[in-house]
């Protein structure tokens, strides 16, 4: 899979419904919302590790961030949501009392909604391999 195929079926997949802030998810700011959802789709094409940081806002607010660690790279598709000045911690794989596995971030039901929503999205919109022939 090549990434940047990747990156645009998420990009041209993200909706309000699939954000897990759908108040004040925006066309304008489409990623918004979208990182845990997001993660778990690249890691279905890429595999690797599910990472989860805190995303430390100029208001002094902190968000839970979700990305990805594949092969020792960061891919994180959804750090464009936020605004200049965030800081986003370093990311780990597991934390005191916290799991960042796909049965983890899954159990949440909401979640487990917007991912389904989001896969079916992201495979309509990959190109198909077979119509090229």
């Amino acid at each position: 899979m090549e990434l940047s195929k990747l990156e645009q079926a998420l990009l041209a997949s993200w909706d309000k419904d699939t954000s897990s802030d759908p108040d004040n998810w925006t066309k304008e700011n489409p990623a918004w919302g979208q990182c845990a959802v997001t993660a778990l789709i690249v890691n279905d094409y890429l595999s690797g590790k599910l990472v989860w940081a805190n995303a430390l806002l100029p208001d002094e607010r902190s968000i839970s961030h979700y990305f990805n660690n594949v092969n020792g790279n960061e891919i994180d598709f959804t750090r464009r949501q936020f605004p200049k000045g965030v800081v986003i911690t370093k990311g780990e794989d597991k934390l005191k009392g916290f799991s960042t596995t796909r049965d983890y971030v899954l159990s949440f039901e909401q979640t487990r909604t917007r991912y389904e929503a989001l896969k079916e999205r992201v495979k309509a919109n990959l190109p198909n391999p077979r119509k090229s022939l």
